[in-house]
């Protein structure tokens, strides 16, 4: 890396890691570091009085130098810890370097030290370790932002949401709270994986690359199979491939993984995302109720100790039962309209009565229904509340209502204004299958790009037997959301999906050649801020040598600084430029 795409601080770094290699210090050692304790166990378990030998390791974060004895703290795993260092304790012997050079000068805030000592009590009654040795284990380049605490108020703090998401190893190292989040998103996966392996069901993978996007109305993902020489699809459900390990006689089977939807990016939706889908056989949909609320209450229980959570400023309380309420009722409860029974007609009359936007003729009725739901309904459920009863045109893989013409056995679970579950009563007649299918396929050839494809051998499973089954899916990420309180599901996300990085335009070095400055000055115009070369074509000549040649010295770069008339001779090419 060129020393001009440096700061300072960066700089300072590159010496002192040059200085430690210079003193035979591997900046980078190899060897492994066995530690024996972490930060917050040591102080849960003091013992006053006693003398605890420990092993420590992790990135020290703060550093008191007060002549020959200093505190540092450490930041482990788990938390931060006080250490207290002495001069003639890590250095017993006449050589003193270790801490007059290495730790008072060449080490940084950021860097990872290895120490090994005993606990005590300072006098202002703090836990903290008295070290013996230290040992350099990993050398820091780039300096961290030091978001700094007093009274308990946060300065300077790195927040930005777009570097917080974009650097996720730094927000998770200098902001507090951040790997509570993704632990509590680690509990709820064991717990859910724990009732679910209680209740005798086996996790199983299937494919991510698939021939057909099924399972899902949704715009996939393509990307190109180069051994086959065809066109795959990154799937948008596992729905149907679990279903397929029910038709080969598993009784219970689930998938916790990653899908994918070609659609938009905002502060619930993300374009890959996690999902658990569960299929059961023998089940219903009543069935399913039960047992989600009674997983959702667990859930919630072993993430924050109760049943209930804020959210958004308000509590919501996930301990079962449920409300179950019929989608078409809420959708008169909330608009006055009944749509029972209605054409497609009737209802895209009904949305313009309702002055609704984006209504086109693509839609079909189950498309119309949805639009009407989703605009005046789903953001007033706040409470957990299973909206159930939806039409047959709106679900084309559930099974149709066993006393409720026209409708279907199928639920969302609605929380906080937001879908966090979908469930059916799995459809396993063979040929209604197939007409729904096929009635998809007429969605598509009236331009609706998420309606489902035909899966034929998914009809041919089918047609060997499935079991009378209950299945659901439930959004991992919005899931612990709710559970943690977070606002926005990139909070939830440690990598999730961004704009690119805006780059700064610049010309290229043939550009800056062609109006005759040499290559190996171009990084030098770059650090005094001139990107392009139109950028030089106002500026005064001897301004300009001054900034530039100034650059040449401050870096020692020991180039022979160019006299003011090829300046100006530079900005008359970039000014005939344009």
């Amino acid at each position: 890396m060129n020393v001009l795409e440096l700061s300072e601080q960066e700089i300072g770094r590159r010496q002192s890691l040059q200085e430690l290699r210079a003193m035979g210090i591997d900046p980078y050692p190899a060897a492994e570091y066995p530690t024996n304790a972490f930060s917050t166990d040591i102080k849960n378990e003091y013992k006053e009085g006693e003398e605890r030998e420990v092993v420590i390791a992790g990135r020290m974060m703060t550093r008191r130098v007060m002549g020959k004895a200093s505190f540092a703290e450490l930041q482990d795993s788990k938390g931060r810890i006080q250490v207290y260092i002495t001069r003639d304790d890590i250095c017993p012997g006449d050589n003193k370097e270790l801490y007059n050079t290495v730790f008072k000068r060449l080490l940084d805030i950021g860097d990872f030290i290895g120490v090994k000592g005993f606990v005590f009590k300072t006098q202002t009654g703090e836990i903290s370790v008295h070290a013996k040795s230290l040992t350099v284990l990993s050398k820091s380049l780039k300096p961290l932002p030091i978001v700094k605490y007093k009274d308990g108020v946060a300065y300077d703090r790195f927040d930005d949401p777009e570097l917080r998401y974009r650097q996720r190893y730094v927000d998770l190292v200098v902001n507090d709270g951040v790997k509570e989040t993704f632990l509590k998103r680690a509990v709820i996966l064991r717990t859910m994986r724990r009732i679910l392996d209680d209740a005798g069901y086996t996790e199983v993978e299937t494919p991510t690359l698939q021939n057909i996007a099924g399972g899902a109305s949704a715009r996939p993902f393509i990307t190109h199979f180069n051994a086959l020489n065809v066109d795959m699809y990154m799937r948008i459900a596992t729905e149907l491939y679990l279903k397929r390990l029910i038709v080969g006689g598993f009784e219970g089977v689930y998938e916790i993984g990653k899908n994918f939807r070609n659609e938009g990016m905002d502060r619930t939706h993300n374009p890959e995302f996690t999902c658990i889908e569960l299929y059961v056989q023998y089940k219903d949909y009543n069935w399913m109720m039960e047992f989600t609320e009674k997983m959702l209450e667990t859930i919630c229980i072993a993430v924050n100790g109760k049943p209930e959570q804020m959210i958004d400023g308000q509590l919501v309380s996930f301990k079962a039962p449920y409300r179950r309420l019929p989608i078409l009722d809420a959708i008169k409860e909330k608009t006055g309209y009944d749509l029972n029974g209605k054409t497609e007609e009737e209802i895209r009359s009904i949305c313009k009565k309702l002055e609704m936007d984006g209504i086109d003729d693509t839609m079909g009725k189950g498309k119309l229904i949805d639009e009407i739901f989703g605009e005046f309904c789903e953001g007033t459920f706040i409470q957990p509340t299973f909206i159930t009863d939806y039409p047959v045109e709106m679900s084309p893989l559930t099974k149709m209502h066993r006393s409720k013409p026209g409708l279907t056995e199928r639920f969302e679970l609605m929380v906080n204004g937001k879908e966090l579950a979908n469930a059916y009563s799995e459809l396993n007649d063979p040929i209604d299958q197939e007409e729904r299918f096929i009635e998809q396929m007429k969605l598509a050839d009236k331009g609706d790009d998420e309606a489902m494809v035909i899966d034929q051998d998914f009809l041919r499973a089918l047609q060997y037997g499935m079991p009378p089954t209950s299945g659901i899916g439930i959004g991992i990420d919005r899931l612990v959301m709710l559970m943690t309180g977070k606002t926005t599901i990139q909070e939830v996300l440690f990598f999730p999906q961004m704009k690119p990085e805006k780059k700064i335009p610049k010309s290229s070095v043939e550009e800056w050649k062609a109006i005759g400055i040499p290559e190996e000055w171009v990084p030098v115009f770059n650090k005094a801020g001139y990107n392009l070369v139109s950028d030089i074509k106002d500026e005064k000549a001897q301004k300009l040598q001054m900034e530039v040649c100034g650059i040449n010295k401050k870096y020692k770069l020991g180039y022979d600084n160019p006299k003011v008339e090829e300046f100006q001779t530079w900005i008359d090419k970039a000014t005939e430029k344009g």
